[in-house]
């Protein structure tokens, strides 16, 4: 297991550097030696590893929403209020059910197994979004638009995968489920109020405590770590906001407490954490799968984007946006990653008709998005944020 982590870290780092020559983001490098090394390949990380890799997913993310919360300027969030409602939901709506749509017409599916694909895919990636609009508000760049996608994409996934879990309802006899819809707002709610207490008391215990910058560091991943643990034994209406909850945490600490140091230190961390969290994305990869997918596969991938697109669009047309700004947010929003390596099997566990298909396709999305996405935001926000 030890000699599997120094590899991921030696030759993840080497697989960044020289995808960086070529001015193309690390993430891309990353991923391609995840592909390389996974079990679908050469096969060089060790069983215990990938055993464990859903967590240290879920670890390292959780290192990402924190560096999104803390990062968010209270004025800035005020500006961007209805938009960030608007693309928390309509996007992935649009998509998924575009998706869901062209299913019955491509792949001979029912509405529902077509919404069970939709929503898989409708969930933006949080691991790719995030840590690009960090970066260009560290560089002082994007102001309240960085802030409109942070807002909009945390609470995206937590809409896509609900909507998932109703078409898979269905389709195991279970019906439409009115509660799953309404534990969207309720989970959101809950989600965010919890993370806002916790974030209040772990303000007042730090004064309290009077701890110093690398003490404060370890009390918020431990309290994040434990947030997101009580939100999977609860299994109620937290759950699915849980993450939402830490970066509103987060964010209430930074309102209340400079986290100027505290956000270079996870700065560093995250040097680290992106390494293991994008080659183990690219290690859950199984290329021969996703190119059975085919070129159905990508035209209905495609297709999805585009209404995507359309429904990120409406969600900011009544924004003060430039057009340059408004398709810089269109590109922000198509990078799939991690929710479709996590979940793409789920269907196909279950022995849903189609799974096989479902998870080449879930799988495809995530290698011609994640890093065209990366490269896109990254020319695009060099290009039109200011």
């Amino acid at each position: 297991m030890i000699g599997s982590i120094g590899l991921i870290l030696i030759l993840g780092l080497l697989g960044g550097l020289i995808v960086s020559k070529a001015r193309l983001p690390n993430l891309l490098g990353y991923l391609i030696v995840g592909i390389i090394i996974g079990p679908n390949a050469l096969n060089l990380i060790d069983v215990s590893v990938t055993d464990i890799s859903p967590k240290l997913r879920t670890m390292i993310l959780i290192i990402i929403l924190i560096r999104a919360g803390l990062g968010i300027n209270k004025k800035e969030i005020l500006k961007v209020g209805k938009p960030a409602i608007l693309l928390s939901f309509v996007p992935g709506v649009c998509e998924g059910l575009t998706i869901a749509f062209l299913s019955t017409i491509f792949l001979d599916f029912t509405f529902v197994q077509g919404g069970i694909l939709g929503f898989i895919l409708a969930a933006v990636s949080p691991a790719v979004v995030v840590p690009s609009m960090l970066k260009f508000m560290e560089k002082g760049k994007g102001g309240s638009i960085t802030t409109l996608i942070l807002a909009g994409a945390s609470i995206d996934d937590v809409v896509a995968i609900t909507i998932f879990s109703s078409f898979l309802g269905m389709y195991g006899g279970a019906g439409f489920n009115i509660g799953s819809i309404l534990s969207i707002p309720i989970g959101i709610i809950l989600g965010a109020l919890i993370g806002a207490i916790l974030g209040i008391v772990i303000v007042k215990i730090m004064i309290m405590l009077k701890l110093d910058n690398m003490q404060a560091v370890f009390f918020i991943l431990g309290s994040a770590f434990l947030l997101n643990e009580f939100g999977d034994f609860i299994k109620s209406y937290i759950e699915i906001a849980t993450l939402l909850g830490i970066m509103a945490m987060a964010f209430i600490i930074s309102s209340k407490k400079n986290t100027t140091a505290i956000r270079a230190t996870l700065g560093n961390i995250w040097k680290m954490g992106e390494i293991f969290l994008f080659v183990l994305v690219g290690a859950e990869v199984n290329v021969p799968v996703a190119i059975n997918a085919g070129i159905v596969g990508v035209l209905i991938i495609c297709i999805g984007l585009i209404f995507r697109s359309i429904g990120v669009y409406f969600s900011v047309i009544s924004t003060k946006l430039t057009r340059q700004e408004k398709i810089f947010c269109m590109i922000a929003y198509t990078p799939k990653a991690t929710v479709q390596a996590a979940i793409g099997g789920i269907p196909l566990s279950m022995d849903v008709a189609g799974g096989e298909i479902i998870l080449a396709i879930a799988v495809l999305s995530i290698l011609i998005t994640a890093p065209c996405g990366a490269v896109a935001i990254d020319i695009a926000g060099k290009k039109y944020l200011y």
